[in-house]
């Protein structure tokens, strides 16, 4: 048949698809599926309806109206669609003396469960997470979401993967100005494939070549609707459960689904700890460096005395030794997240501790380097979101501290800052609330207010409608 053969023509293998022919009364037809992705179940069914039918059927309308009233069936004429079609789980159906094509809807993929993310766990709160089938994901969201504000509007980006892309936001809360620049920044998308979420970051980022983040990214449904519900917007991909937020603005980093499912007091108190934590973990490697090399005057006398006796016989100046420690201690991160799971927690610690005590006992380092360096990768792990940025910049401190003294590394603290200050992604400046000062965001920075006392929504983050309560 000339309709069934212009769909199987389009395909490098046509024996992967398969083509049944069926006689329906006096009228003969071929059903294609795609075996991987369409139900079986459901092909088995339509046949079976089409060669029982007991009408005298003629255009495909007729097998619409009689034969198939059941299934939900579209009539296309354009080939390229219904491959797609085809491609996405449909059925064709072909008919002798019709030059269209019947769009069976017969889509059926294997899933994974929804079960909590790996890396976003909690002790309190839901523990469902995102999976890889976009219409999950959609429904996890409009539980969450029961409002007919909610909109989602879809996209189809890649020339070869046609990958489904949702993008939604709160139509009377979302600035529509950012909703209208985001969906034309996917829509300028041109490219053989898109298979996962951070496959659109670089085209949805200001400066795609930063080292810092500047699009949120969670597994989690209900920091999705959370961030929505202040005037974000999400994207969702097809295949992936990384949903993808926007604007972003650095402060999200320090804050946690769990933040708001405990004690205020407490939340407030985790925060502070984390800001701690990026602290040490920026700056103590290089601190160390510094004081050793340039500001020794400054080391209390009797922690000099300690730290004299430590490093006395080393071969490797301050400088490198911390270098060396640093790389070592990346080393083993990276190895013990490549390995086996089961594998890799016992190789990082056993690397970690057997590395470290021979190298300090062989005289190669010092037990100050290997405890200076183990703090500040602990520390790392406070705001797993900055992993990435954190590891580069300790590394350029240390540097720094090491080559420049204290002045030359808050030169660069003060560097960074100011490049930090630029970012401004859809009229949300990246350090707001600190730059610029925004006081009435300030009650979800630092601190966590209690809920009742946040009846106003960001206004670092655009929105058209400020008030969430009262």
């Amino acid at each position: 048949m000339e309709a069934a053969e212009r769909i199987l023509s389009k395909f490098s293998t046509p024996d992967n698809i398969v083509s049944h022919d069926f006689k329906c009364g006096k009228k003969s037809g071929v059903l294609i599926v795609q075996p991987n992705l369409s139900d079986t179940a459901t092909a088995r069914a339509v046949i079976y309806a089409l060669e029982n039918c007991a009408k005298q059927l003629g255009a495909l309308e007729d097998f619409s109206r009689y034969a198939l009233l059941e299934y939900e069936i579209t009539i296309s004429t354009d080939v390229d669609d219904c491959v797609n079609k085809l491609l996405n789980g449909d059925m064709l159906l072909c008919v002798d003396g019709d030059d269209r094509y019947g769009v069976i809807n017969a889509r059926k993929y294997t899933t994974r469960g929804i079960t909590e993310p790996p890396a976003e766990t909690v002790m309190r709160g839901p523990r469902e997470g995102f999976i890889e089938d976009l219409k999950t994901n959609l429904s996890l969201l409009q539980r969450r979401l029961k409002t007919p504000d909610l909109a989602i509007e879809r996209l189809e980006i890649g020339r070869r993967t046609k990958t489904n892309v949702a993008v939604c936001y709160l139509k009377s809360v979302a600035e529509p100005k950012v909703v209208k620049d985001i969906k034309a920044r996917l829509k300028k998308i041109d490219v053989d494939g898109i298979v996962d979420t951070h496959y659109l970051v670089p085209y949805l980022e200001e400066k795609p070549q930063s080292l810092f983040n500047q699009t949120g990214v969670s597994e989690k449904p209900d920091i999705i609707a959370g961030k929505m519900l202040e005037g974000r917007v999400a994207v969702l991909v097809d295949g992936s459960p990384m949903v993808m937020t926007l604007p972003f603005v650095f402060i999200e980093e320090f804050q946690s689904g769990e933040d708001y499912y405990q004690r205020s007091t407490y939340s407030t108190f985790v925060r502070l700890l984390r800001y701690l934590g990026v602290i040490l973990a920026l700056l103590l490697p290089g601190l160390y460096v510094a004081l050793q090399d340039f500001h020794y005057t400054l080391i209390p006398v009797r922690f000099m005395i300690t730290l004299m006796t430590a490093i006395k016989g080393l071969p490797l100046s301050p400088l490198a030794e911390t270098l060396f420690v640093l790389l070592l201690f990346e080393i083993i991160r990276e190895a013990s997240v490549r390995m086996p799971r089961a594998v890799g927690m016992a190789m990082s610690i056993v690397g970690a501790l057997v590395l470290g005590e021979t190298a300090v006992n062989a005289g190669l380092i010092s037990s100050p380097a290997v405890m200076v360096t183990a703090l500040s990768s602990i520390a790392l792990f406070t705001v797993p979101g900055l992993l990435g940025v954190m590891s580069v910049l300790r590394l350029i401190y240390t540097l720094i501290g090491g080559l420049c003294g204290l002045f030359g590394l808050i030169i660069a603290v003060l560097f960074t800052l100011h490049y930090m200050c630029s970012l401004n992604a859809y009229d949300a400046p990246y350090l707001a609330p600190f730059a610029p000062l925004v006081y009435a965001d300030f009650k979800d920075a630092i601190e966590r207010s209690p809920i009742p006392k946040m009846k106003k929504r960001p206004k670092s983050i655009p929105n058209i409608n400020p008030t969430r309560q009262g």
